[in-house]
């Protein structure tokens, strides 16, 4: 007979593994595309400038005068015309990243497997200008062999899975996505619901953003999402209201629940990306890893890739929601 093991985070208890904050400088990082053929015959600058287009064509001009930029090897002018294949790489100089928090909670640890809280503002792997201040840098400095499984947006806090062997990390893989895994978040959203449980269809893919040139959103043509969200409680405290969510996920997307929440009216609270369609904002969206929302992994639930053994995980939620007695977790009945 299988056994169940429960691991719970302590609300206010200190981090198990923590870093004095500080500002990073890192050792850099070559970023590497190979020349598609739909870009053939335009000009390297002009093609920097649409692939990376936080940096204009004026600052790119510095960077490929600064020697930061070689194509098949060679270090580029700009005025070059690329050729479907050839191998692009920005060796971009090290940098300062920005601050964020250098501590996370274990919930589990054991040969095979390893579930961290990790606090919101900290990204789960790097990327979006951070190489060094993320959660995988932390945990591995600790923990050299664990993997990630998954991954939080920045802003999102919660549980993080890893897994330490090749075999715990195949069987996760391969059944993430699936009833076998629950996963269920806490969210804060705007407006006040008018029922108490959606079931969320809407399929997810990418659209124009005027920052990036597309990002993950509510997309008619997109791929097949599915979310269920419960209502927690509601508040009538400010001049919108607010509504706690519990969301079931039940396919991977990106961004998955921002969206959903988003696209039946109930924004994230806080969130700078997503409106109430689920379409970044109209007036200068944010950026897909810019923070200030309210979205935390609260409860995982899986069989134990080894053992066979029932895993229940449950991260204590941060400051921003209010408990809510009695509440569920993952073995509550669908909605």
């Amino acid at each position: 007979m299988r056994g169940t093991l429960i691991c719970k985070g302590l609300k206010g208890a200190p981090p198990a593994h923590s870093l004095h904050s500080s500002y990073m400088l890192n050792r850099g990082y070559a970023y590497t595309t190979i020349i598609g053929s739909k870009h053939h015959s335009q000009t390297l600058l002009s093609h920097l400038a649409s692939l990376y287009p936080h940096s204009t064509p004026q600052a790119w001009q510095q960077k490929l005068n600064n020697g930061e930029v070689t194509l098949n090897g060679v270090t580029a002018a700009g005025s070059e015309s690329v050729t479907s294949g050839q191998t692009l790489v920005w060796n971009r100089p090290p940098w300062i990243e920005p601050d964020s928090p250098q501590h996370f909670e274990v919930l589990l640890d054991d040969p095979h497997l390893l579930a961290v809280n990790k606090p919101s503002g900290l990204p789960t792997l790097p990327g979006g200008g951070f190489m060094e201040n993320t959660l995988l840098r932390l945990v591995q400095n600790q923990f050299p062999n664990a993997s990630p499984v998954h991954r939080l947006g920045r802003g999102t806090s919660g549980i993080v899975l890893f897994a330490k062997t090749p075999q715990a990390a195949a069987n996760l893989f391969a059944n993430w996505n699936t009833p076998k895994v629950q996963k269920i978040y806490r969210a804060l959203a705007q407006n006040i619901a008018e029922h108490d449980a959606y079931e969320i269809l809407m399929p997810i893919g990418l659209v124009p953003h005027p920052r990036l040139g597309q990002v993950w959103a509510a997309n008619p043509n997109g791929k097949p999402s599915k979310s269920v969200a419960r209502v927690i409680s509601r508040s009538a405290s400010n001049t919108t209201g607010t509504t706690t969510f519990e969301v079931s996920l039940h396919s991977g997307r990106p961004h998955q629940i921002r969206i959903h929440l988003a696209s039946i009216g109930h924004p994230l609270v806080g969130d700078p990306l997503y409106g109430l369609t689920g379409q970044p904002l109209e007036n200068l969206p944010g950026l897909p890893g810019d923070g200030g929302y309210f979205l935390h992994a609260q409860f995982l639930k899986f069989d134990h890739p080894i053992t066979g053994e029932q895993i229940h995980l449950e991260a204590a939620l941060p400051s921003g929601f209010s408990p809510v007695p009695n509440s569920e977790g993952p073995g509550a009945p669908s909605v």
